[in-house]
């Protein structure tokens, strides 16, 4: 394995493979801060051009955090099937771009099960923008909970009905508002600001009771600590999709106050007390940046570590994962460019993982970017076969304080891209008057459709 290589009359000479991945990788603030990005544009070629000819073996062999020292390598390394590995161990990192660009999308599945963290993050950052796009869009994953996202010809929506304080009438309200506006198919699915058990409960007792009242076909979620979420199920609350924020390394996750063995309890106790149908009921997030705020990024780039988050969440098969692409802040991802590049990125990686990826097409006030950056990356990310969005009123999240998509940003994406919800919630929204032909009707926008008895 050469670590040196000579460009522009200059002899560049990396350590190890964690800084060559971490050299090569697309400037963000994030790498800057930890002081492990790339002094300029010249250093970066030429990590980029060590890195494209290292071979897939080579990164399976050096994780950039230890087998020995962390539960998420172990769980990644433990789960590559070896004859899918067998078949492209021997491929440079720039030729597995080229077989990914030319390969159909089960092709691409299929090998899927063969790759590390390390081997999805090294080909994301081969990748051009369009590169990124135009492989994401071949992979279709699918995951069935109450209902199956991820299907070609599908764009779901995650009703985010988050109040300042609480207030079940208000949520109420926002998820009345919501439904009435076509969104919601991918999961009503509320952040909490108290994470307590009896609130807990009793937000997914009222999404469950207007669920079962207007019949609608999706899944509920309250956002809460997965212990939190734990002590609700054993007092037998109905509960369709269980939550959790995880990261890409044990100590990251155990400043999430999380670790395999209670995901994997987690896990069971769901599987054996969900009021979901399916065989997939986890949901979780992720974010660029989380490890390093952790202290937990082991001198790693925020993108490898990002791509280590989907081998952890692929443990346990879930029904949604997102990446809160531009939610950390200006520390991680400066500006609109680099919210940009990061939200392809992960969506192409997750999918390379065989996740059913969506996107929080987000950023903050704080940050160096605006509606048009946030417009772009949801029109490229619709292009790229992106699985779900979020949707909140006016795209301003009243409680966390940011900005995202909009109830009419899913509405228009669906327009553009000739999309629909999932079959049977669009099937109910035609049969309420809120959509018809896969628009909306005059009726939509209207919560008192569902203030009358059901």
């Amino acid at each position: 394995m050469l670590l040196r290589t000579r460009l522009f009359g200059k002899s560049y000479q990396f350590k190890d493979v964690k800084e060559v991945l971490a050299k090569a990788n697309e400037e963000k603030s994030g790498d800057s801060l930890a002081g492990i990005a790339a002094q300029d544009m010249a250093e970066r070629v030429a990590a980029k051009v060590v890195l494209s000819e290292m071979t897939l073996e080579d990164l399976k062999n050096n994780p950039v955090v230890p087998y020995e020292e962390d539960e998420v390598t172990r769980v990644i390394q433990d789960a590559v099937s070896m004859s899918e590995y067998r078949k492209i161990k021997s491929m440079t990192v720039g030729d597995f771009r080229e077989y990914l660009l030319k390969a159909d999308g089960q092709t691409i599945k299929e090998v899927s099960r063969g790759l590390t963290a390390e081997m999805i993050a090294a080909v994301a950052k081969m990748m051009s923008n369009l590169d990124l796009v135009y492989v994401s869009r071949k992979i279709e994953n699918t995951a069935t909970c109450n209902t199956t996202i991820g299907r070609k010809g599908t764009f779901s929506s995650r009703l985010q009905p988050n109040h300042a304080t609480d207030d079940v009438n208000g949520i109420m309200a926002s998820v009345m508002e919501g439904i009435s506006y076509g969104v919601g198919d991918a999961v009503i699915g509320l952040n909490p600001v108290a994470d307590m058990v009896d609130s807990v409960s009793n937000i997914l007792c009222k999404f469950k009771e207007f669920m079962i009242t207007w019949d609608i076909p999706t899944q509920n979620c309250v956002l809460a600590h997965v212990t939190t979420q734990m002590e609700v199920l054993k007092k037998g609350v109905p509960m369709d999709l269980m939550f959790q924020s995880i990261a890409g390394s044990q100590i990251a996750n155990e400043a999430f106050g999380i670790s395999v063995p209670l995901m994997d309890e987690a896990y069971s106790l769901m599987q054996e007390r969900k009021s979901s149908a399916g065989p997939n009921f986890m949901y979780f997030e992720t974010g660029q940046g989380s490890e390093l705020s952790a202290e937990g990024h082991h001198q790693a780039d925020q993108l490898t570590m990002e791509a280590r988050c989907y081998g952890f969440a692929k443990r346990y098969k879930p029904f949604l994962v997102n990446t809160v692409v531009g939610f950390i802040g200006p520390e991680y991802l400066y500006d609109g460019k680099q919210v940009i590049r990061a939200g392809l990125e992960d969506h192409f990686m997750g999918k390379l993982t065989g996740l059913p990826m969506g996107v929080d097409v987000c950023y903050t006030n704080h940050m160096k970017a605006d509606q048009n950056d946030l417009e772009n990356l949801a029109l490229l990310l619709a292009a790229a076969d992106c699985t779900y969005f979020m949707g909140i009123p006016g795209g301003d999240d009243v409680m966390l304080m940011y900005q995202t998509t909009s109830h009419h940003d899913v509405a228009a994406i669906r327009t553009i891209t000739g999309k629909r919800p999932i079959k049977e919630f669009a099937d109910r929204m035609e049969a309420l008057g809120i959509m018809k032909d896969n628009c909306l009707t005059e009726k939509a926008g209207d919560p008192s459709i569902f203030t009358i008895a059901g």
